[in-house]
């Protein structure tokens, strides 16, 4: 099956054709035909297979046959370089055609500000926003959205575990009730199916079973302390020379810390994280798009929805919360079939987090030797104490000095 066999618009199968587009993705597949018939859709389907232009291309579709001078479609994101994402691939796809957007995220100056409150006022096709800084244009007055035919919401799991649900209610309540309502999730816990209920009719549901990571991602644990961590990350950045990286933690006071402590090795690296203003997050992006840094340290900011190609190694210097989030984040390597790396520090307190990953994975990861200057990790519990003290790095190292001691 190829594009067009999906009978769009000319001027939009020239803009896929541009784009390389060829084969449609299992998602895009399932998805395109009732979306084109107007149906409501209820998609589950991972980052990286293809979602956005399973619901963008068929938009485009009816935009490009039904031109309209009043906002036509609404899509909602959890974050803005989602939203910056989905414009440039918007971009791409709508070359050929007459189809306006405008994003809509906050962290802008005040003229950012008027430049979105002018275009919505004007009206604009596509609108692409976050959910806080819609609502801010929406208790405005300005907005009109009577006349809109399409509503999406992308990573909607994402929404709500950040606390969107509220707003997207309230978004909702803007909008007419005849509409085509698409909601696109990772995964499909009980609120999302029952914010689907409220905004939804007669969805066709569509899932595309969780890949457990793809088959080129060369993935390896290290058992270690956590004073371990940053010498490992030093080591192994020393030990060879990477085009491109990410390093993911936990918390932004870590990306912060981390970013400083690796300065002065031969990399460009930047930090990447919610304190940073909307103009700064979107120079580093480029950059390391562009190649022009090879290591960013972030936060699970860019653990979903973001596509930069080529992107050697992931390193989990602390484990994500819950298995689907590892998923996204060693999924940002080994894309469109290329290989990759992604290696997981795993701390005493993370154990137990790191073996839930391995039931979901239904596979065992392989558990790396630390290198022998950095001294011997603790084992690898399965069932590990809850709360207990755990030894430091100092014992570690400790140990391995004793063992080649024959202490």
């Amino acid at each position: 099956m190829t594009f067009k066999d999906f009978n769009f618009h000319p001027e939009l199968q020239e803009g896929i054709s541009a784009m390389g587009f060829d084969e449609p993705t299992p998602v895009q597949q399932q998805a395109i035909p009732p979306i084109l018939e107007g149906k409501d859709v209820i998609a589950c389907a991972q980052t990286g297979t293809g979602k956005t232009a399973a619901y963008l291309l068929p938009i485009l579709n009816d935009l490009s046959h039904n031109k309209s001078d009043n906002i036509s479609t609404l899509i909602i994101v959890p974050t803005r370089e989602l939203a910056l994402q989905i414009d440039q691939q918007l971009e791409g796809f709508s070359y050929f055609t007459s189809v306006s957007s405008i994003t809509i995220y906050g962290g802008s100056d005040g003229a950012t500000f008027d430049r979105q409150k002018s275009a919505l006022k004007q009206g604009t096709d596509i609108i692409i926003a976050t959910p806080g800084k819609l609502m801010s244009h929406l208790n405005l007055g300005y907005v009109k959205l009577d006349h809109l035919r399409h509503f999406i919401l992308d990573e909607a799991d994402r929404m709500l575990d950040m606390g969107f649900y509220e707003d997207i209610m309230r978004i909702a309540s803007y909008l007419p009730k005849k509409k085509q309502s698409l909601m696109f999730s990772a995964t499909m816990p009980p609120k999302i199916r029952q914010m689907a209920k409220n905004i939804q009719l007669e969805p066709e549901e569509i899932s595309i079973a969780i890949s457990k990571t793809a088959s080129g991602i060369l993935q390896a644990a290290f058992i270690l302390y956590d004073s371990q961590k940053l010498p490992l990350l030093e080591h192994l950045l020393k030990a060879k020379k990477i085009g491109s990286l990410i390093v993911f933690c936990a918390r932004k006071t870590t990306v912060k810390e981390i970013s400083k402590a690796l300065d002065g090795l031969d990399y460009n690296i930047a930090a990447i994280h919610s304190d940073l203003e909307q103009s700064e997050r979107e120079d580093i992006m480029r950059k390391f798009r562009n190649k022009q840094l090879q290591v960013l340290v972030a936060t699970d900011i860019l653990s979903r929805g973001i596509d930069v190609e080529g992107i050697e190694l992931i390193i989990n210097y602390d484990v994500p919360n819950d298995a689907e989030d590892y998923v996204h984040r060693v999924g940002r390597t080994a894309r469109a079939d290329k290989k990759g790396a992604a290696f997981t520090f795993v701390g005493p307190k993370e154990q137990r987090s790191f073996s839930q990953i391995e039931k979901f994975l239904e596979k065992e990861i392989v558990k790396a030797k630390l290198p022998e200057y950095i001294g011997e990790g603790p084992a690898y519990n399965l069932n590990p104490p809850r709360g207990g003290k755990t030894n430091n790095y100092r014992k570690g190292k400790k140990r391995s000095q004793n063992k080649r001691e024959g202490n």
